[in-house]
């Protein structure tokens, strides 16, 4: 790994933390059988709250890009293990702000996980025999679980993604560099990463203000996690 980058140790730490938490030797909660049903729960929900943004010409491609790439249900171990063997080419390859979305999309990716490997350890605890997960359950897990502070950092992380995009859209030359990067990034096994940065890059280049897109996205979530915890009994109207 290269030394003296702050930015390259971080992802560093980040893709050996995400790697640990999706081995199923060393993580043996990865195979609890609530943990597809919790995520697959979660995607749904948030295809919901996102409903008006789907339905916004401008704002569709941004949302699809939120749901499939940053909270969606897809297994991103694949990806960010080929980024862990080329590091110190991601800093020849890759804008140092570029870079920055991809240690927080990967921080965002390891931290939901971890969260969600606890949602699923303590639905089979309270719920042992259900087959199905309501909201009303999954209020009692989320409350169980606690963690406000880590809540709060994970949509910190989802609009950092965001914003990171965002301003990238808006900075000469990111769109050259991501096209130019595209052969090196296929030969290096990063094909994958380059691709979450293209589909991001192309959704965020079509709205009018991506900062604002984000900031929607970050109050809304905000809002449900405040009312989970408090124990609303609609939290996600």
């Amino acid at each position: 790994m290269a030394r003296g980058n702050p930015l390259i140790d971080r992802l560093g730490r980040r893709l050996a933390c995400h790697q640990a938490l999706h081995d199923h030797k060393r993580e043996p909660r990865n195979r609890l059988r609530w943990l597809p049903v919790l995520r697959s729960w979660q995607t749904k929900r948030l295809e919901t709250s996102f409903e008006h943004f789907l339905h916004d010409p401008q704002r569709r491609a941004a949302a699809l890009f939120f749901l499939t790439d940053v909270y969606g249900d897809r297994d991103f171990s694949k990806r960010d293990a080929n980024v862990a063997k080329v590091l110190p080419m991601m800093q020849r390859l890759l804008p140092t702000a570029v870079l920055g979305t991809v240690a927080d999309g990967i921080e965002l990716g390891a931290l939901t996980h971890a969260l969600d490997l606890r949602m699923a350890d303590e639905l089979q605890r309270i719920a042992p025999n259900r087959k199905r997960l309501d909201a009303e359950l999954y209020g009692k897990a989320y409350r169980e679980v606690g963690h406000r502070r880590l809540r709060r950092h994970q949509i910190d992380l989802i609009s950092g993604v965001g914003v990171g995009l965002a301003r990238a859209v808006k900075t000469p030359g990111v769109a050259m560099l991501l096209r130019l990067s595209r052969g090196p990034a296929k030969a290096s096994g990063l094909a994958e990463l380059q691709g979450f940065l293209e589909r991001g890059f192309a959704a965020f280049a079509a709205l009018g203000d991506g900062k604002a897109f984000v900031a929607d996205i970050e109050k809304s979530e905000r809002v449900v996690a405040k009312r989970l915890f408090e124990a609303d009994p609609d939290p996600f109207r």
